[in-house]
């Protein structure tokens, strides 16, 4: 009995981890491998913490992968020319000008659904090519200690000349949203007023900066009395607990609108378009509050979009003539060499 001991040792062992092993594949069963879990493909050209706190959440939920490629905006258009027959996305959120760009080009499929429906017409493609799914206004950001010694803050954007004030602004050359302040303004007052006003400006801003949050840091903590920020970033600071009062100016302001469309021969255009159509709902506004990037839905039914419309919003501006990127060029020199070089 002894010389088979060893033997049927070695059969209870393999009894044992056979078992152990049909129990554990069993309970792995139902779930999916990430090589087989179903995906998503997003091109962005997006600041890549805002891009991925709406990969993680959509993931997170759905358990769908995210396939999140961000982008230079000039980098993301060629990668679509390049791609165009055979794309490698399914979705491209961006900049609501690129995805203009990404319509001429032909690389874009038209999209119409309940949510997408539902948003107004100023913020999607006349021909359903993209929707913008969020907006971000320009405001006046304030430092409290100099609101106080105002008879009265400004309301206008002409009222900046008015005061005593030094504004913190971000440079139009540096960034793509200063850059579309210029222009809406500019289209609105014309071109010859419109640097006329830009030229008193100069003689009380402190600092052209680099980065949008460069402004409104200047003014929460004293360092400029007011800043011309957008919205998202004085609110950042805001809730930081700086002391700052956002001014929304009664005469209208520019906004920046951030939009998705599906490719044109999409590789997974079911999951594309659910994407999409879970951008204009509350759930991607709710993830980037969470994360402090505070925007504004443009889907009217959404929690965000009641909060702002509740509160006597500003009109929103539109540049009132399309430019083309040689003319924004052309008239971003002329400001450059009759006011940003300008003494003061």
């Amino acid at each position: 009995m002894r010389r088979y001991l060893p033997l049927l040792l070695l059969i209870c062992f393999i009894i044992v981890l056979t078992s152990a092993a049909t129990t554990f594949l069993a309970g792995y069963a139902g779930k999916q491998r990430p090589e087989n879990m179903r995906s998503v493909t997003v091109y962005s050209s997006l600041p890549v913490e805002q891009a991925s706190i709406l990969a993680n959440e959509y993931e997170r939920v759905f358990n769908i992968r995210v396939n999140l490629i961000p982008m230079s905006p000039a980098d993301l258009l060629i990668r679509l020319a390049i791609e165009k027959s055979k794309p490698g996305a399914d979705v491209v959120l961006a900049d609501a000008a690129l995805l203009q760009e990404a319509k001429k080009q032909g690389t874009l499929a038209p999209y119409v659904s309940e949510q997408t429906d539902i948003v107004p017409v100023r913020f999607k493609d006349k021909e359903n090519y993209w929707t913008g799914v969020w907006y971000d206004i320009f405001i006046l950001a304030a430092n409290q200690d100099y609101l106080k010694i105002l008879a009265n803050k400004p309301t206008q954007w002409l009222d900046l000349t008015k005061f005593k004030v030094r504004l913190a602004i971000t440079d139009f050359l540096a960034a793509d949203a200063a850059a579309r302040l210029f222009f809406t303004l500019t289209s609105l007052q014309g071109e010859d007023e419109a640097l006329k006003y830009f030229a008193k400006l100069h003689r009380q801003i402190v600092q052209y900066s680099k980065f949008l949050a460069t402004p409104v840091r200047m003014a929460a903590i004293g360092e400029a009395d007011i800043a011309i920020a957008l919205r998202s970033e004085a609110l950042r600071y805001q809730s930081e607990g700086f002391p700052i009062t956002l001014i929304y100016l009664e005469e209208g302001t520019a906004y920046m609108l951030t939009a998705a469309g599906l490719t044109s021969n999409s590789p997974n255009p079911a999951e594309g378009k659910a994407f999409l159509d879970w951008l204009l709902s509350d759930a991607p506004q709710n993830a980037l509050s969470h994360g402090k990037q505070y925007f504004i839905s443009t889907n009217p039914e959404t929690a965000s979009a009641k909060a702002f419309s509740e509160n006597n919003p500003p009109k929103l501006l539109d540049v009132q003539e399309a430019m083309t990127a040689d003319q924004q060029r052309k008239l971003l020199d002329r400001w450059v060499q009759t006011v940003r070089l300008a003494p003061r």
